[in-house]
C-alpha cells in the first residue's frame, strides 16, 4: 500500500534520513521503531507532506505523494494522529468527528449560507456516521459529551475517530499510547484490532515495546536516519542490532 524507495531528507547539512527504504502492505499494522533522534517522526512528515524528500520516492498504491500538498495526500486516503492531542476541547465527540469530514459533505457556501435541504440532509448524514465512528472507538453514547470532559485515553481515541472520518485506506499513528496508563494501552490496541478487521492499513509508530510487539505484524526498526532492521516481531526482537541500537553495546 504504501511504499518509501531510498528515502533521504537533509535539514542543511544535517542528514536525518538517508536511504530509507520499507513497504507498508494493506491490511496490516505496520510498526515504525528506534531510539529518540532516529528520524521516525520525519518519516510520518515526510508522507504526509508537512516536507518533501531531498531525495527518493514515496508511492501511496503506486501513486507518487511527492510534491502534493498535504490536503491532497488526505483526499488520497492517507489521514494522521500526532503526539500531542489535537481535539477541539470546547466542541461536543459528535462535532469533533464531524471535523474530519469536511472534504465528504458534498455541499458548497450557499447551501450552507441558506440552510438548503441538501445541506440539511448532509450534515444528518454526517452527525449519523461520526455517531457511528464514536462506537467503533468505544465512544459511543457519548456523542453529546464535551471533548474537555474525556480522560487522556478517551480523547486519544476521540482523535482517532476524527481521522477515521476522512475515510482513509492507511492510518499513521504517532506514538498512540504516550501518555496513557496499562487499562488504557489494552483498551486501544483492542480498537486498533477492530479497526484493521474492517480492512483498514495502520503504520505506526511508538515507544512501548509490549504495545508494539502485541499489535504489529511488521516492523521496521530505523537508527541513525537508517534502516537497521525489517521483519515480524520475534524476529525484531532477537536482532543483534535492533538490541544495539536500544541497550548500546559492552567494549
Amino acid at each position: 500500500m504504501l511504499a518509501l524507495d531510498k528515502v533521504s531528507k537533509r535539514f542543511g547539512g544535517l542528514s536525518v534520513l538517508e536511504d530509507v527504504s520499507f513497504a507498508v502492505p494493506k491490511g496490516c499494522v505496520f510498526g515504525l521503531i528506534g531510539p529518540n533522534g532516529a528520524g521516525k517522526t520525519t518519516v510520518f512528515n515526510l508522507v504526509t507532506g508537512l516536507i518533501a524528500p531531498t531525495g527518493g520516492a514515496i508511492t501511496l498504491g503506486g501513486e507518487s505523494l511527492i510534491g502534493k500538498k498535504p490536503h491532497r495526500i488526505t483526499r488520497l486516503g492517507i489521514a494522521r494522529t500526532f503526539q500531542n492531542i489535537r481535539v477541539f476541547k470546547e466542541m461536543t465527540l459528535r462535532e469533533n468527528v464531524v471535523v474530519g469530514m469536511h472534504t465528504h459533505l458534498g455541499y458548497g457556501v450557499p447551501q450552507w449560507l441558506f440552510s438548503l435541504p441538501g445541506y440539511r440532509a448532509a450534515e444528518r448524514r454526517a452527525a449519523e456516521r461520526a455517531e457511528e465512528l464514536l462506537s467503533w472507538v468505544g465512544l459511543g453514547g457519548r456523542a453529546s459529551d464535551i471533548a474537555d470532559n474525556l480522560s487522556y485515553g478517551g480523547q486519544r481515541r476521540l482523535e482517532l475517530a476524527r481521522a477515521l472520518a476522512t475515510e482513509p485506506s492507511l492510518l499513521l499513528l504517532d506514538e498512540p499510547v504516550a501518555g496513557m496508563n496499562s487499562g488504557e494501552k489494552d483498551e486501544l490496541m483492542a480498537v486498533i484490532g477492530r479497526i484493521v478487521s474492517r480492512g483498514y492499513t495502520v503504520f505506526l509508530i511508538e515507544h512501548d515495546m509490549r504495545f508494539i510487539m502485541g499489535l504489529c505484524e511488521r516492523i521496521a526498526v530505523i537508527n541513525f536516519g537508517r534502516v537497521i532492521a525489517e521483519g515480524p516481531p520475534d524476529a525484531i526482537r532477537s536482532d543483534p542490532a535492533v538490541i544495539e541500537a536500544y541497550l548500546g553495546r559492552e567494549e
